[in-house]
């Protein structure tokens, strides 16, 4: 079915319903103007071309106004001028989401990057987050009490955006996904009612929040549960890539014989020429085990005597490092401004056909800046029940992440594209059939279908007719009532 470019169209099971949002008016704009605290950015404005950018830069849409709140009576004024209007709305946080929904073309863009407020209770372990914050920020902030969560692997990664995702991440093994941790939520519903979920009050709406994205309002402000985290034993050996087959079958089962306070994540990419990459690796395609461990470091030389013993290295750099340090070990990789296209897969236990097929894709990168990740789950993943939180897919062994990246957008990407889509589709023999909305693009409704369990997304489907019935907040992996 064609749709003209104002149009988003949104399915629900079978059924396909076309939204029409119209282009925001002047008037619109000039209501929000008088209504809001902080800045109401349009076309016209000096500002707008760097504000309406996000971090993948293969988006690119014009917006009809971004509206940057400074508090939470600002974003009940934008929702409600968005849906009286009756224009698209998009909710940013860190902006770091590769389908760039933080982003569209003619209607509002709910720029939250300013609420940035950081509250940490060290005796009771409770952090309050506003929904503005990036992960570097939060951990600066918690570790320096001695405390953390599991958060996102980037530290320009929005706290919202992954947490409403689910929350993979360095910890999860030992201290579950971020949304384990997670207290409450502070949202603004589609009609513009500002309420707080937890699991007594509005649990259904607590559920989805964790896993089901942001269908179901704009949240504001996020309540954690923190634990006791100091120095931690992390870093990268690194291999040519031409050991990309021994690494990979060696990973296997120095991951299964993990645990759970250790993850290791194998990855292979080319390593950027920057004075933070060590000079033996500059320039080379690299085949990689990066680790975290949480663990005793008494009990770290022995626990990791193998991954230095498989060698020799190019560089080893496993030593006693800060969570934060940790956390931005693959920033250089994911900064804002490259061309982004992934695609990804949860995957049973590999077997050598898997790993056979990972390493052929791996030596036929396309670009220099893609990267490939294969991450084990398990652990403290698996102790919590399927159907406690959306995210339901808790019994997948690995994420495997295929992340096309090039810096030109006057290239052609369609080899870059091919590269994934044929390395996606070779591994879908080796997938549980699922995947993490949070590294989906614009994939379409199957794909969006395939990121929770059945009963889980008939379960989001009732929580979205209750909250959010015309399907305000659509900008999103959309879930449609």
């Amino acid at each position: 079915m064609a749709v003209n470019s104002s149009s988003r169209v949104v399915y629900a099971g079978q059924n396909m319903a076309v939204y029409n949002d119209t282009e925001l008016t002047p008037q619109a704009v000039a209501r929000l103007r008088e209504r809001m605290h902080g800045q109401v950015i349009g076309p016209s404005d000096a500002a707008y071309d760097s504000a309406r950018q996000v971090w993948n830069a293969s988006i690119n849409r014009f917006p009809g106004a971004i509206a940057r709140c400074i508090d939470a009576s600002d974003v009940v004024e934008a929702v409600n001028v968005a849906r009286e209007a009756q224009v698209a709305l998009a909710v940013r946080g860190g902006g770091h989401d590769v389908a760039g929904n933080g982003t569209c073309d003619g209607g509002l863009v709910l720029d939250l990057s300013g609420l940035k407020g950081i509250d940490v209770d060290p005796v009771y372990k409770i952090a309050r987050v506003e929904a503005g914050v990036v992960w570097g920020e939060l951990d600066a902030v918690t570790t320096a009490f001695g405390l953390a969560l599991t958060g996102g692997q980037i530290s320009s990664t929005g706290v919202a955006g992954l947490t409403l995702g689910g929350g993979l991440g360095w910890l999860m093994r030992d201290g579950g996904l971020t949304i384990d941790s997670l207290l409450s939520v502070e949202l603004v519903t589609a009609a513009g009612t500002r309420l707080r979920a937890t699991a007594t009050d509005h649990p259904d709406l607590f559920w989805a929040v964790r896993g089901g994205g942001g269908n179901f309002g704009a949240v504001t402000a996020f309540e954690f549960r923190l634990r006791p985290l100091g120095e931690i034993i992390g870093g990268t050996v690194a291999h040519p890539i031409e050991r990309a087959a021994e690494l990979l079958e060696f990973f296997q089962v120095f991951t299964e014989g993990a645990p759970e306070t250790l993850t290791p994540m194998a990855y292979f990419f080319v390593a950027p020429v920057i004075d933070a990459i060590p000079e033996p690796m500059r320039g080379r395609a690299i085949a990689s085990i990066a680790v975290c461990n949480t663990g005793d470091h008494a009990d770290s030389d022995r626990l990791l005597l193998p991954l230095h013993a498989f060698g020799p290295p190019l560089v080893d750099r496993v030593q006693v490092v800060s969570y934060t340090n940790l956390q931005r070990l693959f920033d250089a990789g994911s900064l804002p401004g490259a061309q982004n296209y992934w695609k990804s897969w949860y995957l049973r236990p590999l077997t050598a056909e898997a790993r056979a097929t990972i390493v052929e894709h791996v030596r036929r990168m396309t670009s220099p800046l893609s990267i490939v990740l294969v991450t084990p789950m398990g652990g403290a993943v698996t102790r919590v029940a399927a159907d406690a939180t959306a995210f339901g897919h808790r019994d997948a062994a690995y994420v495997l992440e295929i992340l096309a990246k090039w810096d030109d957008p006057a290239i052609d990407a369609s080899p870059h594209i091919a590269w994934a889509d044929a390395f996606f589709e070779a591994m879908r023999p080796f997938s549980t059939g699922g995947a993490y909305v949070n590294f989906l693009g614009n994939e379409g409704p199957e794909r969006i279908r395939a990121a929770y369990t059945a009963d889980g997304f008939a379960r989001l489907h009732d929580v979205k007719r209750r909250y959010d019935p015309d399907n305000v907040f659509h900008v999103n992996q959309n879930i449609a009532p």
